[in-house]
């Protein structure tokens, strides 16, 4: 390699960088602990804010970029101490959330935690984005590498400290949910980073001159076949959770607008329930006076079809409201729910 042509330096120099932040060490280890432990508290208290704050001090991207470059170099040394460095800075993660998951019991599962326990295809592509924005910034001096990191580290120490905490509670499948949308962005942000090497490139022009595409996707296979089947399995998946979304919003939709408009009701909740064959709708109605059962018959047939085709059976709970002035009962005051 000639040492005074630029872009020679220039990448000799990249390589430097990222073999340096792709190192294991004792500081690597205590930041993405003390990542974690900032980033449970924050899960804890269902704090985006917090959440997104720790990830200053984690340590994840360099590993991945160490990855990439391995694979897209072909050098077995840089990837085993990639590797290493990455494993071990996953499993602080996880270990730090299992153990103040531990010692906080007591507190309950946030909506923050289970927000990342059902992972779908926007995350593949926010990953995918990540990673090649993470590797782009590595190979360019004028962009913060800090600043991308801190956008990467977002995407893996919360899932991975959902995980360590649902596992300290038993919550195995929910644990197991959450570590596999760790999986999914991290190779997302792998696979990226390596296009994005590959085509600055990072792939020993000198040695490997007119080198084809073909030989960047049999270093990448495994993550190729393993995104594939992510990105089929989650589009599945997140057709379904819009189906079902679709379908909630519907059903409200109906309920609120027939029961307020000729019962004289309010819908004050709707929670939708399956069972082996059955989708039951159930509705938590106020008002003066209840539903007949030939009411409730006529609410159901307008209900819309479920997605999944079972049969829709609407169940409402009514609960008697009754609005009273100095004249007594006023049964044709229908706006209740501003009086109370």
């Amino acid at each position: 390699m000639s040492t005074t042509d630029p872009k020679s330096q220039w990448q000799e120099t990249v390589r430097v960088n990222i073999r340096e932040d792709a190192s294991f060490s004792k500081a690597h280890l205590l930041m993405n602990a003390l990542a974690a432990t900032i980033a449970s508290y924050g899960l804890f208290a269902n704090s985006p804010a917090v959440v997104i704050g720790a990830m200053i001090v984690a340590m994840l991207l360099g590993p991945i970029v160490g990855v990439s470059l391995a694979l897209v170099d072909s050098d077995p040394k840089i990837l085993l101490k990639s590797l290493l460095s990455l494993l071990s800075g996953a499993v602080a993660v996880l270990a730090t959330a299992f153990i103040i998951g531990i010692v906080h019991r007591d507190i309950p599962i946030t909506s923050e935690i289970m927000a990342r326990t059902v992972p779908n295809f926007l995350d593949l592509m926010i990953a995918l984005a990540g990673g090649a924005a993470g590797a782009y910034a590595t190979v360019s001096f004028r962009l913060s590498f800090a600043l991308v990191g801190v956008a990467i580290a977002t995407a893996l120490v919360p899932p991975l400290s959902s995980a360590g905490i649902l596992l300290a509670r038993g919550e195995i499948t929910l644990a197991f949910g959450a570590l596999e949308l760790a999986v999914v962005n991290l190779v997302a942000i792998q696979f990226s980073a390596s296009v994005v090497l590959w085509l600055t490139g990072f792939r020993r022009v000198t040695r490997t001159s007119g080198e084809p595409i073909t030989k960047f996707l049999k270093q990448n296979l495994l993550s190729i076949v393993i995104l594939a089947t992510l990105g089929v399995s989650l589009s599945v998946s997140s057709s379904h959770a819009i189906a079902e979304q679709l379908f909630e919003t519907k059903t409200r939709f109906t309920l609120e607008q027939e029961i307020n408009s000729s019962l004289g009701s309010h819908v004050t909740g709707i929670r939708i329930e399956k069972v082996p064959g059955t989708t039951i709708v159930r509705a938590v109605v106020r008002g003066p006076n209840p539903p007949s059962a030939t009411q409730v018959a006529a609410l159901e047939d307008k209900l819309p079809s479920s997605p999944d085709g079972t049969t829709v059976t609407l169940r409402i709970r009514f609960v008697q409201v009754m609005i009273i002035d100095r004249d007594g009962p006023l049964h044709s005051d229908i706006a209740f729910g501003n009086d109370e």
